[in-house]
Order: C-alpha cells, then sequence, then structure tokens
C-alpha cells in the first residue's frame, strides 16, 4: 500500500506522476489550455458594476476612490496583477490550489452541513434490510466498474459547449480522504488500494471489494459479505466514532491526534481513509408523510439525522460516501476538497446505467475471509471528545431547516420555447422570490464550473445586476405592461447569460479578487484597502448560494448557506419539472426555508403566465 499526503500545491504534482499511459494521459491531461488571469481593469469595473444593485451610491463613491488608489500610479494593483501573471507562467492554474487551500482546507467550520453536498436520489424499490444489501452490493459492484474505467483509461473527454473537460478529478475520487489539523487540513490519497469501509450500528468494518487474483468481486460476493458484516453489527450501545468527523475542524484536529496515539485506533482510522469510499448501511428512520419525504431524505444523506439516528454512520472527512437506507432511500455525500459536482454526476450516472443490467459475471468458488471490524480503546478524553460532538452536531442539525420540493408546472422546455436560458431564468425567478421575501436584493453567487481550463475548479456568477433589479421592482407594479416586463425580464436574462459565458471562459471577477489578495499576503504586503472596505464585505456576504446540478435523473442536492442569515438553493432541471433543495438556519429569525420554497414555487408560477398568459 503506498501513502501519499497531499496539500492542494502538490496535488496536481502527484497526479501528473500517478497517472501513467498513453490512454490515461488522453484522458486526464486532455488538451484543455491554462486558466487566464483577468484582465486587472476588466475586473474592478465588473466589481464595481456588481456593486450597484446592493449599495447606496454614496458608498460607492468611497469604494471608486478605493479602487483608483489600488489600480493608479504607485497603488498595489498593477503589481499584484504582475505577480498572478507570473505564477500562472510556473503553475497548471494560477488560483485552484489557493482555492482549494483557502475554501475548504483551512475552513474550521463542521464539514456537515457547512461544506459536504448531499445529493439524494429516486427512491428504490424495497423496503427491509434484504432488498438494502441486494442494492448496496449491486451500488458497490457499479462504483467499482467506474474506478476500473478510470484507471484503464476508459472515461471520453467530457465536453462543455464543443471544448473538452478537465478530467484531472476523476482519479482522486477514490481512497482520497481529508485529514483533520489544529490550523488546516491535508488530503490523502492512497494508491493500490483493495478495500472499501462499511459502517453500520456506528460499526465499522475493513472490507475486501478483489479477489486475490486481482478481479472484482462479483455482486453475490459482496452480498454475501455484507450479509456476514451485518450478522457482525447488532449491538447499538458502541460509541459511534464517525461523530468525531463531525466536530469544528481544529478541534477534531486535537482530537484525532489524541486518537491515533493509540496503535489498535491508528490502524482502524488508516483503514478508513485508505479505502475506496465508504458505503452506509442506515437503520430505518420515522417515517414521514410523502410530502416531506423528499425533505427528509436529504438530511439523512446530508448529516445522518442526529446522534439518535444514523449520524454516528458517517466518516465525514471521506471523499466518497454512499448511503443506503432499509426503506429504499439512497444517496452520495462527498468531500469537496477533491470531488466536485460534475465528476459526482458522472460517476452517479454510470452506477444508474450500470444498475439497469444484470450481474456481468459469475460467481468464482473462491472462499471470502471475514471482513475485519475495526476497534477501537476509546479512553476517558476520547469519550469526552465524542460526548461533546454529539452535542454540537445535534445543536448544528436542529439548527439547519431543509424544504426539498418538486415543481411541476414546467421545466427547462418553457423558457427554451421562449428562446430564453433556462438557468438564468431560475435565477431571476430566485432573486425576484428573494425580494417578495426580504423586500431587498442580496449578494448572491450561482456556482460555475472551470473545468475548460487544466485544473480547474469553480468561480462564481453573481446574480444580482441592475437589469435584475430593475425587471424585480417593477415586476408587482401594475402601472406597467406585460410587454414592457417581458422586455425587462429578457434583458435580465440575457445579462446574466453575458455573466454566464464570461465565467466560463475565465473572466469573473470573484476568484480574481481572492487572487490579488493572497498575491498581497504571498509577498509580505499588507492588505489592501480595497479588501478592507466595507462595501467588500457586504458584496462577499453570500446571503444566497444557489448551484445547478444537472442530472439524468431525478435527484436532488442540497448543502447549507454560507451565513448565518442567507439561504442555499440547489436545482435539478428536467424537461418538464425541476427539483429545488432550500436550505436555511433556525437561528435567523428573517430567513425561513419553507417560507422562501413556497415563494419560490408560486413566483415560478407567475412568471409562467407572464410568458404564457391565460385567456
Amino acid at each position: 500500500m503506498i501513502l501519499r499526503k497531499i496539500t492542494a500545491r502538490t496535488c496536481r504534482v502527484w497526479l501528473s506522476r500517478v497517472v501513467s499511459g498513453s490512454s490515461q494521459e488522453r484522458c486526464f491531461s486532455s488538451s484543455v489550455p491554462a486558466q487566464p488571469v483577468p484582465p486587472l481593469a476588466q475586473t474592478l469595473q465588473g466589481y464595481l458594476r456588481a456593486l450597484e444593485p446592493l449599495i447606496p451610491e454614496e458608498e460607492l463613491v468611497h469604494t471608486r476612490k478605493n479602487i483608483q488608489k489600488f489600480c493608479g500610479e504607485g497603488g498595489l494593483g498593477p503589481q499584484l496583477q504582475e505577480g498572478l501573471e507570473r505564477r500562472a507562467r510556473h503553475s497548471n492554474n494560477w488560483i485552484s490550489d489557493w482555492w482549494v487551500q483557502w475554501a475548504y482546507l483551512e475552513s474550521r467550520q463542521p464539514l456537515p452541513v457547512h461544506s459536504n453536498p448531499a445529493i439524494s436520489l429516486p427512491k428504490r424499490d424495497f423496503s427491509d434490510w434484504r432488498g438494502q444489501l441486494v442494492f448496496a452490493s449491486k451500488l458497490i459492484a457499479a462504483a467499482l466498474d467506474f474506478k476500473n474505467v478510470v484507471d484503464n483509461g476508459r472515461l471520453p473527454v467530457e465536453y462543455m459547449r464543443g471544448q473538452p473537460l478537465c478530467m484531472e478529478l476523476f482519479p482522486l475520487l477514490f481512497s482520497s480522504c481529508r485529514i483533520p489539523g489544529r490550523k488546516h487540513d491535508t488530503i490523502t490519497h492512497h494508491s493500490r488500494a483493495r478495500h472499501i469501509t462499511v459502517v453500520r450500528n456506528y460499526q465499522f468494518f475493513q472490507m475486501d471489494v478483489y479477489n486475490s487474483d486481482g478481479s472484482r468481486m462479483t455482486e453475490s460476493q459482496i452480498h454475501a459479505q455484507l450479509l456476514r458484516i451485518r450478522a457482525e453489527s447488532w449491538k447499538t450501545d458502541k460509541e459511534p466514532m464517525g461523530i468525531l468527523t463531525s466536530e469544528h475542524r481544529q478541534t477534531w484536529g486535537q482530537a484525532y491526534s489524541r486518537l491515533l496515539k493509540d496503535k489498535l485506533n491508528k490502524e482502524s482510522v488508516r483503514a478508513i481513509e485508505k479505502g475506496l469510499f465508504t458505503l452506509c448501511l442506515d437503520s430505518p428512520v420515522m417515517r414521514v408523510s410523502d410530502e416531506k419525504y423528499s425533505s427528509r431524505m436529504a438530511a439523512q444523506i446530508l448529516h445522518g439525522g442526529g446522534t439518535h439516528s444514523n449520524s454516528g454512520n458517517r466518516w465525514f472527512d471521506k471523499t466518497l460516501q454512499f448511503v443506503v437506507g432499509e426503506d429504499g432511500s439512497w444517496g452520495l455525500l462527498y468531500e469537496q476538497a477533491t470531488a466536485e459536482g460534475p465528476p459526482i454526476a458522472t460517476l452517479l450516472d454510470h452506477i444508474l446505467q450500470y444498475c439497469k443490467k444484470p450481474d456481468p459475471k459469475k460467481t468464482p468458488l473462491i472462499p471470502l475471509q471475514m471482513p475485519k471490524k475495526l476497534y477501537f480503546n476509546i479512553d476517558r478524553e476520547i469519550k469526552r471528545d465524542i460526548e461533546h460532538a454529539k452535542q454540537n452536531l445535534d445543536i448544528l442539525i436542529n439548527d439547519l431547516d431543509i424544504r426539498c420540493f418538486n415543481f411541476q408546472r414546467f421545466g427547462k422546455e418553457l423558457p427554451k420555447q421562449h428562446n430564453l436560458s433556462p438557468n438564468s431564468f431560475i435565477q431571476v425567478a430566485l432573486q425576484l422570490a428573494y425580494y417578495k421575501v426580504h423586500n431587498e436584493v442580496c449578494a448572491s453567487c450561482d456556482i460555475a464550473s472551470q473545468r475548460m481550463f487544466r485544473g480547474g475548479r469553480t468561480d462564481y456568477i453573481r446574480s444580482p445586476t441592475n437589469q435584475m433589479l430593475k425587471f424585480v421592482l417593477t415586476f408587482d407594479d401594475p402601472s406597467i405592461s406585460r410587454e414592457a416586463k417581458l422586455e425587462l425580464l429578457r434583458e435580465a436574462i440575457e445579462t446574466y447569460v453575458t455573466l454566464t459565458d464570461q465565467a466560463l471562459k475565465g473572466q469573473s471577477i470573484d476568484r480574481h479578487l481572492l487572487g490579488l489578495k493572497l498575491q498581497a499576503i504571498e509577498e509580505g504586503l499588507s492588505v489592501p484597502r480595497l479588501f478592507m472596505d466595507t462595501a467588500y464585505g457586504l458584496a462577499t456576504h453570500w446571503k444566497l448560494r444557489t448551484g445547478q446540478v444537472p442530472a439524468n435523473t431525478d435527484s436532488v442536492m442540497c448543502f447549507g448557506p454560507l451565513v448565518p442569515d442567507g439561504y442555499a438553493v440547489c436545482y435539478n432541471p428536467q424537461s418538464d419539472h425541476v427539483h429545488f433543495s432550500v436550505t436555511a438556519f433556525n437561528c435567523c429569525e428573517e430567513t425561513q426555508a419553507e417560507t422562501l420554497a413556497a415563494t419560490l414555487h408560486s413566483t415560478l408560477c407567475q412568471l409562467q403566465e407572464l410568458l404564457q398568459p391565460t385567456v
């Protein structure tokens, strides 16, 4: 077993070494260009335009002066821009390593809710533990088949708008894990792993998924091993070790150091970290109405439902965790330092296609070793750490409000019929719904992929624009004609389409602004006043975090808000319907997920009426 500890800076160096062979190079190192550094003046002008809908004109005057000093003679702007351009010439990607380090590895917030996204998929046709294990066996076989495709360089290069996409993240999905630290985390990747970890009733098992001859186990073999694990995991009075991974990262980093002082604990933790992925076999949960089922299931995947439910069946640091419940529910939870939504969607699509087929392999007559149960020595300090983690996680879970709904009046085909971008149309609906609830627009970010560049991750598209604000302010005005409102709607959508195009060309503003700030820190300079400005704090206080995750199935992704007084909205548009998830924190009296979800539903209906008025 080869263990490599990798930070964001060394991730791509590692990848270039382990990905060898012409077919793999064609697959993962496809001919995608380097990510450009946008022109400084263009970014600063875009930043000012993004501020205009958010702050009064008198406050903009102060920001304009700061920008003039920043980019004028003697200002730091040109010097920092030159540093970024120099960095771009000597690295595969000038911002991605910094972004992963700053956004993920240095973040000290807990991974559940705050960071790890969850994807809940359509309910399967079983409702007991027997069906659970049969499907789990199929799922494991499907994931192993996908890994085989990746390992053998047979994964087709993906394209967006006719351009090839960077495929570097795919080999990192398996056998990766985030490692907690007191000041910052790191990432480990373990090549040649032959096992997964299975957790049931808070108990972890190391389960080999390859035979002695190197062949992948068949579904029947995997099923036999899962039956063994079920037979060995009846007792539920075990300490939920996985709860520790839900803690504040500094707290977990300290507990991690104490935990690994014991040899047995270290061996068990390493087995979890080295596994290809983790399978969580969840126990039955309280039945709810059909209306609340999708929300409850999203919550189960996201955080496990609490310490009295299935939260102990998680290892939140693990890059991939498949969750299968006894009631037919299932989904995927992933850690973002080494994973993004689009590669995860590709993985899930492969799994869904595989699950439609019969087991293609005959079961060899090979005796199977019993899956290895992972034990822990729990002293007084670790027991205390677990109790604190349980309390904190339950507080976090109780604070999160989740509302999922399937909007069935129309899907992405309706805006297409009117030559409108479906994603931009939904973004307008979100801004309008937020305004209806809060009587203001807010700093909002939509996630844009940067995979058209080598090593690219994400950037933000800022939803509030002057055109968007103008439409929102006039929408409920009866003195404005329908034709005028339609024209304002088109202008708002076209403006957002332009911003999207800029982001997909690497010309968005937020990663560039972050890069300028981090470059100043890198050079040992004071942080420029531009980033100490009240306007910058307001512009980056993301009250509305959104993300389109298109998939070939009726799945729904969910994640928590970025700020205490904000929302997170994720959507999956299908041809004739759209799946939404809305989250908010209960600690903020001004934000309610249920209210925004209901308002979004009615707003979409109103927009349909605007496009297609009834006689």
